[in-house]
């Protein structure tokens, strides 16, 4: 039986997380009193008597209580953006590579990715990797989340009675090119240059469609849209939670249609000149407590999709 606690459980993501957890008969949750749920020395007496404990809270709070813990052998998985692209610890997509993997699987200190990044990554990592991206594509990016993405505050404008009728419409943000996911967009990738994103966020309560277009005329080799999707297929072989559909899809792609669920669907659609790609997962799914839940799975010896909704 392995000890888990939840450092921010009342947050969406933590709760989502706790509620994951408490129905499996593997794990034990370590609880603290509300009263005490803020003190630095409790939470981190409770995450040093665990097995594994996730950080569910803002960067800040993240860095603090990580550092506070320092090297005690408790598995610490962070949800937050505050280790993405840190030195010493393992980005949460064990998909990407065996090396990725093998990271998620031995380190003691694991980033769970954005859910923005997620989706960009799972299409563009692939593409670098295999020298078909350059490194200064001018990449632009499209996603399209549900309200849910946003934390409390926002799920509770978008269900209040009194809302403006603006929230009825899709809304396009991070209009500054600073959004928060941008730098583990770039880094993991490898790339030399930030992509531009186009976040919207629309009045559904979860799941997503990440999307990037490109000419394949500036790709290496100029490959066709059947040489795209054989690459992905190989890609992601055998793998449970990122799924690659058949080529050409036409008609409609929903948002919402994984909601509730924790894989990742990959579509390759257009033509051989222009070619879209995009990824549709739960931005609660393998966007964050799905990803996260993997990740323990894999630190601590269980069955990868343990606890997951494929």
């Amino acid at each position: 039986m392995k000890k888990i606690f939840v450092d921010g459980s009342a947050g969406t993501t933590g709760l989502r997380i706790f509620e994951r957890l408490n129905k499996r008969d593997d794990v034990e949750l370590i609880t603290i009193s509300e009263e005490r749920r803020k003190d630095l020395a409790s939470r981190k007496a409770a995450i040093e008597s665990a097995d594994a404990a996730f950080l569910c809270l803002p960067d800040d709070a993240a860095r603090e209580i990580a550092e506070a813990v320092g090297n005690s052998g408790v598995k610490i998985i962070d949800t937050s953006t505050a280790h993405r692209t840190e030195p010493g610890w393992a980005y949460g997509f064990p998909e990407l590579s065996v090396d990725f993997e093998k990271a998620v699987m031995t380190s003691d200190r694991i980033a769970v990715p954005g859910c923005h990044a997620s989706g960009f990554i799972s299409l563009v990592y692939p593409l670098v990797a295999a020298g078909i991206m350059p490194k200064d594509y001018p990449i632009v990016c499209y996603s399209v989340t549900g309200y849910s993405g946003g934390g409390k505050k926002m799920i509770a404008e978008y269900e209040s009675k009194d809302r403006s009728t603006e929230l009825s419409s899709p809304r396009q943000y991070g209009l500054a090119q600073k959004h928060k996911h941008l730098k583990e967009m770039t880094a993991i990738c490898g790339l030399s240059q930030n992509p531009v994103f186009a976040p919207i966020v629309a009045d559904y309560y979860s799941g997503m469609v990440v999307s990037v277009p490109v000419f394949t005329k500036l790709l290496n080799g100029s490959p066709t849209a059947k040489q795209l999707h054989e690459l992905f297929c190989e890609h992601y072989k055998n793998q449970k939670i990122v799924k690659v559909n058949p080529l050409g899809a036409d008609g409609f792609l929903g948002s919402n249609n994984l909601a509730g669920k924790d894989i990742l669907e990959i579509e390759v659609t257009g033509n051989d000149e222009r070619v879209l790609l995009a990824a549709r997962f739960d931005n609660l799914g393998k966007g964050s407590s799905g990803a996260a839940v993997e990740c323990m799975n894999m630190a601590l010896g269980f069955e990868r999709t343990m606890g997951l909704d494929l």
